[in-house]
């Protein structure tokens, strides 16, 4: 829409009496909690689905703006910038058809969209966050460019969804700076937030009120799932202040995208709407949580027919319930209705047998986990959060303490991981799959843990070599994101990230 037309849209947005909102929300969390006693939201068994960003490139591998009708036409839907493309999976019984199910619509729609793509020279690129701006411009100018229009700031890279400009146009504005070892930048948008892109797999409970349990334990799977999926350990090399590049090595983190959101999102001075979450005692604890979150973007809301416009308001205020693992309450019909567990650390990955390898993974997990009573679940919540940052920090290099199937508290990775993925291939297992079929989904992330790689050391050991043949940073990051996109384009259908190094670590030709 025209800049005009888009001032006016967020003009609307912010003229909703935040208080009213607020009030339409409460109700609806009483819609929402006697749909639960009723049984509405239960169903009779597991059920995964998955959300899968993405970015763009041109030939050259410079981020590019994604035309609005071409997203359309792939079948992508548009994210917070320009750049950016999301897909999102029909939902499927956790089963080995419905994992095969998962994947092959991820492979069928991005196989689908190749072609059109390729014809506008634009590649859709997987990955934690992006480190080359569009030619011509730098990352500072993309991230902070701007207009002023009717007395509203409006980012110009920025997807044309009122909601994302309204953000840095309320009364209560976020941050919307990032500050990361040798790196600090100011917007006056939340624009920042795109350098960053996800995957997040969904959980659907059988029975709602035993949520609480299952959200406990993927609470405490967050920090050794986060260890092993990092992918960003390097923003534009631009960014940067004038440091020793391996200052930069030393310091950054192997995730910095957990970093950036929570700075651009959180309101200073508030508990922070972006954050580690807290344990839930019961279902309608996790329904108040929602309701009482602070009100960021309070917005009108149009009805459609759906069974969950009952509470139209309250799903309206989950869209900025931002917590790192997450309950959701939706349906578009009755019979659809469902209580789900969104979770969200885990970076876009190398290739779709990586990402699917992870949903896999959550799901056995709370599978396995919840109906076996595992002692994860007596981990101290300060120890999970502790897990979590670490981890976002260090990788796989991190110190975790986990407590294994017999209730002994583990630091060793290999302890961590050994009964992590067995338990993992143990709840797949009890859905009905093969153990072979299990190992399988489970193996690129097993492969992973015994050769102690992750995309970020990976990325962090390219650059380092590139350093030592004497290639300054700006070269050195260059050649790596090179190297990362031209071997994604090779395996990211058909093969996984352990196909990218030989068993010595090395990179493969």
């Amino acid at each position: 829409m025209s800049e005009p037309d888009l001032a006016t849209a967020v003009g609307d947005v912010l003229a909703v009496d935040p208080d009213t909102f607020q009030d339409r929300v409460h109700e609806d969390a009483k819609t929402i909690t006697a749909e639960v006693e009723a049984g509405t939201f239960d169903n009779p068994q597991a059920i995964v689905g998955l959300e899968y960003e993405f970015y763009a490139v041109d030939d050259d591998g410079a981020l590019a703006r994604i035309p609005r009708r071409l997203l359309e036409y792939v079948g992508f839907e548009k994210e917070l910038g320009l750049h950016n493309a999301e897909m999102q999976t029909f939902p499927d019984p956790l089963n080995d058809a419905g994992l095969q199910a998962q994947e092959a619509s991820v492979r069928s729609r991005i196989d689908a969209a190749a072609r059109p793509m390729d014809a506008e020279g634009l590649h859709l690129v997987s990955d934690g966050i992006w480190t080359r701006p569009p030619a011509g411009e730098s990352t500072r100018e993309y991230l902070t460019g701007k207009v002023e229009r009717e007395g509203l700031t409006l980012a110009t890279n920025m997807s044309d969804t009122a909601r994302y400009h309204a953000m840095a146009n309320t009364a209560i504005e976020p941050g919307m700076t990032i500050d990361v070892p040798h790196v600090s930048l100011e917007a006056e948008t939340v624009m920042p937030e795109s350098l960053i892109t996800s995957i997040q797999p969904h959980y659907q409970v059988p029975r709602a009120t035993d949520l609480p349990e299952y959200f406990r334990y993927a609470v405490r799977v967050a920090g050794p799932l986060l260890a092993l999926g990092v992918n960003s350990p390097f923003l534009p090399p631009d960014l940067y202040e004038d440091v020793d590049p391996y200052a930069v090595l030393e310091d950054g983190y192997d995730e910095h995208r957990i970093d950036i959101f929570e700075s651009v999102l959180n309101v200073p001075g508030r508990d922070g709407k972006v954050r580690f979450p807290e344990d839930i005692g019961t279902v309608e604890d996790a329904i108040t949580a929602i309701a009482e979150d602070d009100v960021l973007v309070p917005m009108a809301v149009e009805k459609t027919g759906r069974f969950d416009d009952e509470f139209a308001h309250f799903r309206m205020k989950h869209g900025t319930f931002w917590r790192w693992v997450r309950p959701v309450f939706e349906g578009a019909s009755r019979t659809d209705a469902n209580a789900r567990i969104e979770f969200r650390p885990i970076p876009a990955q190398p290739t779709v047998r990586d990402s699917v390898a992870f949903q896999a993974a959550f799901a056995g997990l709370l599978e396995q986990m919840r109906q076996y009573e595992h002692p994860l679940y007596d981990l101290p919540w300060d120890v999970a959060r502790e897990n979590f940052y670490a981890a976002m920090r260090d990788g796989l290099r991190a110190d975790l303490t986990y407590l294994t199937a017999d209730g002994t508290e583990a630091t060793e990775i290999d302890t961590i991981f050994g009964d992590l993925l067995e338990q993992a291939q143990a709840g797949l297992r009890r859905r009905g799959l093969t153990g072979e079929t299990a190992a399988r989904y489970l193996w690129p992330l097993r492969r992973r843990v015994r050769q102690e790689i992750t995309p970020a050391s990976w990325k962090r050991n390219r650059v380092r070599e590139h350093l030592q043949d004497g290639a300054d940073l700006e070269t050195a990051v260059g050649k790596m994101q090179e190297t990362y996109v031209q071997t994604q384009r090779r395996t990211l259908l058909s093969g996984s990230f352990s196909d990218w190094f030989d068993t010595d670590g090395s990179t493969r030709p």
